[in-house]
């Protein structure tokens, strides 16, 4: 999601990604970390203030339209614990956990992660992990 917002350069096969989706389900956490990225990016000088609010405005308004999972304790508590490939960062590991959870809802979910890390994770996991 953040190199989508912040126009990296893989920023086209993730937007190709979510065009792709038939629903979207993202955490809270994508949220948060979105955001703050955006608002770092400004205060660094990366983006200028309108850039950030166009961001912000932008990941609002499309965030509308997925659906979005609250933390839960069973995420919290997946996320606890050991992952086939380690080590996993903490906020990684909750992102593999909530994708978990939405598999669990929706069978066919894929996971959406440029981290070489949480791909190679998610695939072991069983994910179909996306963009290719």
């Amino acid at each position: 999601m953040l190199s989508w917002l912040l126009a990296e350069p893989r920023a086209d096969a993730v937007r190709e990604s979510l065009s792709e989706a038939e629903v979207i389900l993202a955490s809270e956490l994508t949220l948060i970390e979105c955001d703050r990225a955006l608002i770092t990016a400004a205060t660094t000088g990366r983006l200028s203030e309108g850039e950030a609010a166009g961001g912000h405005s932008l990941l609002r308004r499309v965030a509308a339209h997925w659906v979005i999972l609250s933390l839960d304790p069973e995420i919290v508590e997946r996320a606890r614990r050991p992952f086939p490939v380690e080590p996993i960062r903490a906020l990684d590991a909750l992102h593999l956990a909530y994708a978990l959870f939405a598999r669990s809802l929706v069978p066919e979910t894929e996971l959406l992660s440029l981290d070489q890390r949480v791909r190679a994770t998610g695939k072991e996991l069983g994910l179909e992990v996306v963009p290719t």
